[in-house]
């Protein structure tokens, strides 16, 4: 008789993926797989340790954890640092590009795999968790990304097929594994998308369809960080909670602070970043615009302004506060220049992006930026700001339970 269903069911009862208690065993995830599905059978030594191992670990939460949770459409791993800092253990992440997926992998101490397409992994390969957190992808939603559609004659929202749809990936997890509480984040679009019918789908799949109790808010981060950034939030409760939007602590946004908090000093005082600065401490020239980028910047704005259109660069200095970091600003820089008396304006470095998305904080090791700045720009314009996921967490986490130990039989009937 195949020791499979029972090895994979020790193995949820214990909330690991495959991976995971193939480290533990020392296999690998392959190896597992084949136990599983029967197609080899492991010597009874290895069944032995596997019971052993796994019933070793039923307690669900480890010393000083508070609570477990999943990191879906990961990007660099912002999301993580959020609720991290108030005590929660990813035990899950899915990231499709594997360029975001080194930079993650450089600045977590990884136990599990980064799973690349979540589409791929079903739903009971997912190890159980307290919270499931999603920024999916916001392309088909965004105000750009709506535009650019519609220009290529391609379809968006939920009719998008590569990514509109994910949104139900994340539905069938939260159907399988009941988490006890979730975050989804997307842009500010999401609401109004499509007459507002698509944030409707969206709804009613969480609350009539999964039954969560669920709080929706916008919040801009120009409160914690120096940029106007818009983006809409979705938090779910299996369960009833005394939980109210208001509990999210964000700071005034005319109280928030200026560029001068995130730009590069310029007068030695930096510790030494040779990528970005040259030894008397300067921005390196290669980020200065061109003459000819900058007239033609200047040019396009200026024929938008003849049309009474409001489209164009934006120039900041210490004491301002920045347009929204897009994705795309490693193409031209045009929505953050930084103003150069006597001198063409410049991008912000990559550094500058990390601070200006929160990554970069007093007390934490610099974030690390292992890719090219041209894949540097494209992560941090597609992600949080860490101090917003933070605020979200530490009012989240009052209402998630401790459920320091579950014992098999309980895990069975909540699997079944």
């Amino acid at each position: 008789m195949s020791v499979g269903p029972e090895i994979r069911s020790l193995r949820e009862d214990a909330g690991w993926s495959q991976s995971e208690l193939a480290t533990r065993i020392g296999y690998n995830r392959k190896t597992v797989s084949r136990w599983e599905k029967g197609e080899v059978a492991p010597r009874p030594a290895v069944v032995d340790l596997i019971r052993r191992t796994t019933k070793a670990r039923h307690p669900f939460h480890r010393p000083g954890e508070r609570f477990h949770f999943i990191d879906l459409f990961a990007g660099i791993g912002g999301t993580r640092l959020g609720f991290e800092s108030v005590g929660g253990h990813c035990v899950f992440t899915a990231e499709w590009d594997k360029f975001a997926r080194q930079t993650y992998a450089a600045n977590f101490a990884i136990t599990h795999e980064i799973a690349g397409d979540i589409t791929q992994v079903p739903s009971g390969e997912i190890p159980r968790h307290d919270v499931l957190l999603a920024g999916f992808p916001c392309q088909p939603f965004s105000i750009a990304g709506v535009s650019k559609k519609n220009s290529l004659g391609r379809s968006h929202g939920f009719a998008d097929e590569t990514q509109g749809t994910l949104f139900f990936d994340i539905a069938r997890i939260i159907e399988h594994r009941r988490p006890q509480a979730f975050m989804l984040e997307n842009v500010k679009n999401l609401k109004s998308h499509d007459r507002g019918r698509t944030f409707e789908v969206i709804m009613k799949t969480l609350e009539k369809e999964l039954g969560y109790h669920v709080h929706v808010g916008i919040i801009d981060a120009k409160g914690f960080v120096p940029q106007h950034r818009e983006r809409v939030f979705i938090i779910g409760f299996r369960d009833p909670v005394d939980f109210e939007w208001d509990d999210i602590d964000v700071p005034p946004s005319a109280e928030g602070p200026s560029m001068s908090s995130i730009l590069h000093q310029q007068n030695g005082s930096e510790e030494m970043e040779e990528r970005f600065l040259d030894l008397n401490g300067q921005v390196l020239e290669k980020y200065e615009l061109s003459d000819k980028l900058w007239n033609y910047l200047q040019a396009y704005a200026e024929k938008h302004r003849a049309k009474g259109n409001g489209f164009g660069f934006g120039l900041v200095g210490p004491d301002d506060v920045a347009r929204t970091l897009s994705a795309r600003y490693y193409k031209d820089g045009s929505e953050i220049l930084v103003n150069q008396h006597g001198r063409n304006p410049r991008r912000l470095t990559p550094r500058e992006c990390a601070r200006l998305m929160g990554f970069d904080r007093p007390g934490r090791p610099r974030f690390k930026i292992p890719v090219s700045d041209t894949q540097a720009y494209k992560q941090f314009g597609n992600s949080v700001v860490v101090p917003v996921i933070r605020a979200i967490a530490s009012a989240m986490v009052p209402h998630i339970s401790s459920e320091a130990i579950i014992d098999a039989d309980q895990l069975r009937l909540e699997l079944a």
